[in-house]
């Protein structure tokens, strides 16, 4: 999927979103867009590592929405760093990064993700500074600008919420 250009004016996020990470099998994630984390960071319950053809991958579990347990998301990816991260307490934690592609309001383009187990946060994911700059502006008064998911259990093929 080629990149979509965009300028900063051209797409306007509110403080959270409902995005995707095609790559990852994740069609609709909730995500807080967060200017004060450099680094975006996707939930992952379990993180595993293993080597494929002597390079580093992580194989994680996600929990895509809040209070459903029972939807599981297997991912895997190539590590491209390990990074000491400050959490929102001020815990440093090191964690591995990933690269993805992240689609939202049409465009589509790569990021790098942290992966950490969020379980008890509101968001199953941070769309970080990073992420996002160059490519949006930020209104913290607005939320879903880009669009409202009304059924995301839909999205993964599940019929009851």
């Amino acid at each position: 999927m080629p990149d979509s250009e965009s300028s900063s004016s051209d797409l306007i996020l509110g403080w959270r979103e409902w995005l995707a990470l095609p790559e990852l099998g994740l069609p609709a994630i909730k995500a807080k867009v967060d200017t004060g984390a450099r680094t975006s960071t996707l939930h992952a319950f379990y993180v595993d590592t293993f080597r494929r053809d002597g390079r580093l991958y992580a194989r994680f579990g996600v929990h895509p929405l809040q209070q459903r347990a029972d939807l599981v998301i297997h991912g895997e990816a190539p590590v491209i760093d390990r990074r000491q991260v400050s959490d929102s307490g001020g815990h440093r934690e090191e964690r591995y990064v990933i690269e993805t592609r992240l689609a939202l309001a049409g465009q589509v383009w790569p990021i790098e993700l942290t992966l950490t187990n969020r379980e008890t946060m509101l968001f199953r994911m941070l769309l970080g500074r990073t992420a996002i700059n160059g490519r949006a502006l930020v209104d913290p008064e607005k939320s879903f600008l880009t669009g409202q998911v009304q059924r995301p259990w839909e999205s993964y093929g599940v019929t009851d919420r």
